[in-house]
């Protein structure tokens, strides 16, 4: 009459394990989903080489500089 065991304790081990799982799935994809602005340019830092070009680029320097800026930043 009171038989506690009729297989119910794996689903609820599955269960769990399940419940678990979905969380953590909306979790990234909440992250990944908010997150995604980080990855454009304007958002990551520029480097010196990419300063150089913007400033060659630009006019604000000349060739014969952005080769001395691009020489001394490769040794």
């Amino acid at each position: 009459m009171w038989e506690v065991n009729e297989g119910m304790g794996w689903w609820m081990v599955f269960g769990g394990i399940f419940w678990v799982l979905f969380i953590g799935a909306l979790v990234y994809l909440f992250a990944t989903a908010f997150d995604r602005g980080t990855g454009s340019p304007q958002a990551r830092a520029e480097t010196p080489f990419d300063i150089a070009k913007r400033r060659l680029a630009a006019g604000e320097i000349s060739h014969e500089e952005y080769e001395k800026i691009r020489e001394t930043l490769s040794r």
